[in-house]
């Protein structure tokens, strides 16, 4: 994908990329200083899930924001996006022509932070490790296919799947292959607490209160080799309670910078009011937010209810009341811009149809109103989230086909009990791994998915995602994820609701903004500069 900077036709302009600046290296007078950004992401160490950073383990944007500072990964996704390139790796690439070898040659004198040095045994004990530990909220899914992993001396790495699959090297871009040292990451347990360790371009020290994450300290790595070229010498992550708190620091100068969440009225109010001091900036996006349902759950066990749900939902009366021009409707799993999307909700189901979804619940003899609690995470999407879910509940409601409840869940307890498959219906958002189809469908509809849902079907587990991968040219692998999508639109193991575009506001002597997030919402805070555009 093409990195562009968007315009909002109802906002005015943001920003533009910064041609030139004066800056860069943090300058003698802000030497020290770290440049400071603000998150309402809360990360919290518990029994059940006591490594919120740990790779075999984290499964969030939130906590791949500090993994990706970090630890090293053989690839990585360019500033710009489109085809992975090499980070840890000199070279990497199928030695065959069905996709299943894949062979990386690391580049020379690679060490972890504390200096011991990283070879090719560290590649293979890191990826052995997640799949060895099979974390049920960790990223493990993207590494499955991997049968066998080989290191060949001591920078020679070669990766053996059980099936073809291009979309692989976008695999070992993510922090699902973070590399680990075996003298600080146990082989068949995840490392507990909060300390961080790894070869990136930074190291890190975390300050919590208690189990509760406050802040992350990031600081040059002198050590760092690989392709990220850093533009400052330290970082601050600091966690807030809630949008507002943030923006009152942003405006305070306690923090240079907010990422996620900002809201929908927060943007409309930086735009509006062009502060000379506070620059908002709008970048590429590919979140999506959807329903998931335990399909097993009797509730919702009869698909006849899912699709009543499908046609009764008005997505675009939806989004604008609650995210403005920050959103549009979706009606697939795979959002508009990613190559092998189709509209298949859309052309299934007549949005606000009151008349048919009572015809579908009649004819499948499903009695209503039909009862319901709607779950969602009250800290982990923003304050909107509550909105959404109130909106919807009296959309389904309104119909008198749905008597719906919604309540509200902290992330810390939503995202275990969702795994442990708690909720009939429950509110998700996705940041994808990696730009391509396969990232909208796999994580939810293949084996071991992090969704941990009871739902399976044969046809999209056994032919259509094994044949999309066989695709080296990706434009090929359409057909396949075009009946994937229908598919899911005719049973409704998911219901997606908008897709988000993605904003970030910062003081105007800061640089890069343009780059420090990239499409997946992953921030990039070597980017970030001190200076005058």
């Amino acid at each position: 994908m093409n990195r562009k900077t968007l315009v909002l036709p109802a906002i005015a302009v943001l920003v533009t990329p910064v041609l030139a600046a004066c800056g860069g290296p943090d300058s003698a007078e802000n030497a020290g200083k770290p440049i400071v950004v603000g998150t309402t992401d809360s990360f919290v160490a518990t029994k059940t899930a006591p490594a919120p950073f740990d790779p075999a383990h984290a499964y969030d944007v939130g906590a791949w924001n500090v993994l990706r500072q970090t630890h090293q990964t053989l690839m990585r996704v360019p500033r710009g996006g489109g085809e992975p390139v090499t980070e840890a790796a000199e070279s990497c690439g199928f030695t065959d022509t069905k996709n299943t070898s894949y062979r990386c040659k690391l580049r020379g004198g690679l060490t972890f932070s504390d200096g011991q040095a990283l070879n090719a045994a560290d590649v293979k004990f890191s990826v052995e490790r997640s799949l060895k530990i099979q974390d049920k909220n960790g990223p493990v899914s993207l590494l499955t296919n991997i049968d066998l992993v080989e290191a060949k001396g001591e920078n020679e790495v070669v990766f053996h799947l059980k099936t073809p699959d291009a979309t692989f090297p976008y695999k070992l871009a993510t922090p699902a292959a973070a590399i680990v040292d075996d003298k600080t990451y146990a082989r068949d347990k995840v490392r507990a607490g909060f300390e961080v360790s790894g070869s990136g371009p930074y190291t890190v020290r975390i300050d919590h209160s208690g189990d509760t994450f406050t802040k992350a300290v990031f600081t040059k790595n002198p050590r760092y080799q690989g392709g990220v070229k850093l533009n400052n010498e330290k970082v601050e992550i600091r966690s807030y309670k809630d949008s507002e708190s943030m923006e009152k620091a942003l405006k305070s100068g306690e923090i240079d910078m907010m990422s996620r969440t900002i809201t929908p009225q927060q943007i409309k109010d930086l735009a509006d009011k062009q502060d000379g001091d506070i620059k908002l900036v709008e970048l590429p996006g590919l979140e999506i937010r959807y329903l998931g349902f335990n399909t097993e759950d009797p509730a919702v066990k009869n698909k006849a209810v899912r699709q009543a749900m499908a046609t009764v939902l008005d997505r675009t009366a939806l989004a604008r009341s609650v995210y403005g021009e920050t959103a549009e409707p979706l009606y697939s799993i795979i959002p508009t811009t990613i190559a092998g999307h189709k509209n298949s909700f859309f052309n299934k189901y007549p949005a606000g149809d009151v008349k048919k979804a009572a015809e579908t619940l009649r004819a499948a003899r499903v009695n209503g109103p039909v009862k319901l609690t709607l779950t969602y995470t009250t800290d982990h999407y923003g304050s909107a989230t509550k909105k959404e879910f109130e909106v919807l509940q009296k959309q389904l409601n309104d119909s008198k086909l749905f008597a719906v409840d919604i309540k509200g869940v902290p992330w810390s307890t939503f995202s275990e009990d969702q795994k442990a498959n708690k909720y009939a219906v429950y509110g998700m958002g996705w940041f994808p791994d990696f730009t391509d189809a396969d990232n909208y469908v796999a994580p939810f509809l293949d084996k071991a998915n992090f969704l941990n849902s009871p739902y399976a079907n044969d046809e999209i587990r056994s032919t259509l995602i094994p044949q999309s991968r066989r695709e080296q040219d990706r434009g090929a692998a359409t057909q396949a994820f075009e009946q994937i999508q229908d598919i899911v639109a005719r049973d409704v193991p998911l219901l997606p609701l908008w897709q988000g575009k993605q904003y970030i506001a910062a003081r105007s002597d800061i640089t890069g903004t343009e780059w420090a997030v990239n499409f997946a919402a992953d921030l990039q805070l070597w980017e970030l500069g001190r200076g005058v555009a």
